[in-house]
């Protein structure tokens, strides 16, 4: 076992296990909003999967699938013309129609999306919408005494897979790589941050387009490039739609940490490579990474 293999095992183990039951249990949930609001018995129409699994960045210890359903505008004029919290309406709405499907869930509003909990751990987070002619997507938000806000996700999802496409599936790799290293050090930052960090450094990344027997040196060279950001910087620009993406806490100083960790991974090399470069990597990326 070397380098390559090691890695494209990490990248194996991190992989989600569960896509049959969140593949069945996303189209139920589609069914039952189009019954309800579109008439229609459709298991694909007016929904999208959105956050880390719409970009293809999520991994097995992501427990929230994110979605969004958008409603017909009629819709939207019902609940703007609430005297009060028509955000807040709207959600208590799309809660009860699911719960006609999820009877025994138990089934919340949070603000800007309906909560439904799996006993496996798996929890949707369904963003009732409304889809613009731009195909960006206005959303209710109850906070506050509610106000609607707007969200695009279609062009990162198609910017991710573009820029993954041209660097090999590298990209994608490197977010679940990243999302391994956040779970294993405590790291306050964001999925969709650690996605927006790390489509900027593939883009320029001399190595972005080669094999597994890489990941080495990009895993020391990505935390280099986040140990480099500037602690004053406070949002970046999502790729493709350039929505702010916001500093959630202090990354820099693990992603230092851990990249002086994986300097002395690195150096071992060929036939040198072996159980102590693996215990750091371990030490980076935690137990998914073999020993």
């Amino acid at each position: 076992m070397g380098v390559a293999d090691d890695f494209r095992t990490l990248c194996s183990n991190l992989a989600i296990t569960k896509r049959a039951s969140i593949s069945d249990r996303y189209e139920l949930i589609t069914r039952r909003l189009n019954l309800e609001y579109w008439n229609a018995e459709s298991r694909t129409y007016h929904s999208i999967q959105a956050g880390s699994y719409g970009r293809g960045t999520a991994t097995a210890k992501t427990s929230d699938v994110d979605m969004i359903f958008w409603l017909p505008y009629a819709q939207f004029v019902r609940f703007n013309n609430y005297v009060g919290n028509g955000q807040s309406a709207l959600l208590q709405d799309v809660r009860t129609a699911i719960r006609k499907t999820y009877s025994v869930t138990n089934i919340g509003a949070d603000g800007q999306v309906v909560v439904v909990p799996f006993d496996d751990g798996i929890t949707f987070e369904v963003l009732p919408a409304f889809e613009n002619k731009d195909a960006s997507f206005t959303y209710p938000d109850s906070n506050g005494g509610g106000s609607w806000k707007t969200t695009n996700p279609r062009p990162e999802i198609a910017e991710m897979k573009r820029i993954d496409a041209l660097c090999n599936a590298n990209l994608k790799n490197l977010c679940k790589m990243a999302r391994a290293w956040r779970h294993v050090w405590s790291v306050p930052i964001s999925g969709h941050l650690i996605d927006t960090l790390a489509s900027q450094f593939v883009r320029g990344y001399q190595y972005r387009d080669k094999s597994y027997v890489y990941y080495d040196y990009m895993s020391r060279d990505f935390f280099e490039f986040l140990c480099s950001q500037s602690a004053a910087q406070t949002y970046w620009l999502s790729p493709g739609a350039g929505q702010y993406v916001w500093r959630t806490g202090n990354f820099e100083y693990k992603a230092t940490q851990c990249r002086n960790i994986a300097v002395g991974a690195c150096a071992y090399q060929g036939e040198g490579y072996g159980w102590t470069a693996r215990q750091k990597w371990r030490e980076i990326y935690g137990t998914k990474f073999p020993g």
